[in-house]
């Protein structure tokens, strides 16, 4: 890899396993690793190779986000994809504190991808291609787990600036199946699987590829469920990398997780909203009528955060978050 690419984590744990692994790989690599904490982050965070931002430090940066942003959210992680895109990102990875990257993860990305290139199959779970285990993603509109999976087609070439790794031992699940599922999972080796336009997976931040072209659309609401913020967001993705002619890749695991501790029943009251909601923010951003190219992408997203809002899906405050977000993309002149 070369130096316009950076890994983005938020964690507010003191430098632990996972973070010295990505550390001692990021440099090895040629990567710039780039942590952004909370108010919980410890009074003092030393790790060699990893950019540090304390919540005091992030109150410094030039952003029209820093004003409002909540704190001890996932969304802070924003603002670590607009430090990297001051200093020069061309390719943003991101991952979080209980995810060890397998070797494969440090290898270079092409935007142009070998894959399955998949087109108007609705809700497609993408997991299951992986795998002959019974298995859905975290954020799949429950009412389609027993469609029939669709026919792959050939291999093709296919754009693809949004890509998205599995995750091996603790698979991005809901609460769901942690509850009623037995777990580990590892996924198989098997060719790669693209989304295009009328296709529908979530994809989440647990080993996730942004491409320049597609950084515009890396915010994370805040005023959501935690357990909802990604996945909504992929949504909101989806929906505009159709607007573009992009497709979302699915790729084989390179990262394998050993997950932080959770109340399992916490996370299944947060991802409530998502259970019972998820198919029609899919429906209602597949109705919005949107301009098609590249530079309607920052007018695009404010439309579905418009409706997000006006629909009650997030807060109202999301919106004066999404359009300081808009500035700052277009200040750094993405």
């Amino acid at each position: 890899m070369n130096n316009n690419t950076f890994l983005i984590i938020t964690s507010i744990a003191a430098p632990n396993a996972v973070l010295n692994d990505c550390a001692k790989n990021a440099q090895k690599n040629g990567v710039n690793f780039v942590v952004m904490g909370d108010t919980k982050s410890p009074a003092t965070f030393e790790l060699d190779g990893c950019d540090f931002w304390s919540l005091d430090r992030q109150l410094t940066l030039p952003f029209n986000l820093v004003e409002n942003l909540p704190t001890r959210h996932y969304g802070r992680k924003n603002l670590g994809y607009l430090v990297a895109m001051q200093q020069g990102a061309r390719v943003i990875l991101e991952t979080d504190d209980d995810n060890y990257p397998l070797p494969p993860f440090w290898e270079d990305r092409n935007r142009q991808q070998s894959a399955h290139p998949l087109m108007n199959t609705g809700w497609t779970n993408v997991y299951k291609y992986f795998t002959d285990k019974y298995i859905w993603p975290r954020g799949y509109a429950l009412e389609h787990l027993h469609d029939p999976l669709p026919a792959l087609p050939g291999l093709g070439a296919v754009d693809c600036p949004i890509q998205q790794g599995l995750a091996n031992e603790n698979p991005d699940v809901d609460a769901i199946y942690r509850l009623t599922m037995p777990l580990p999972v590892s996924f198989d080796e098997r060719e790669s699987v693209a989304l295009g336009q009328g296709a529908w997976c979530a994809f989440n931040s647990q080993n996730t590829t942004w491409f320049a072209e597609a950084f515009p659309l890396l915010y994370l609401p805040s005023h959501c469920s935690f357990r909802m913020t990604d996945i909504w967001r992929s949504y909101v993705a989806q929906r505009l990398a159709w607007t573009c002619g992009w497709s979302i890749l699915f790729h084989n695991a390179t990262v394998w997780q050993e997950r932080n501790e959770h109340n399992l029943m916490r996370d299944f009251e947060d991802e409530v909203s998502g259970y019972t909601q998820n198919k029609q923010i899919c429906a209602d951003l597949a109705a919005l009528d949107l301009p098609h190219g590249r530079e309607h992408l920052h007018d695009n997203l404010l439309a579905c955060y418009r409706l997000l809002t006006e629909k009650n899906y997030v807060g109202k405050a999301e919106m004066p978050l999404v359009e300081a977000w808009v500035a700052d993309l277009r200040q750094l002149g993405f």
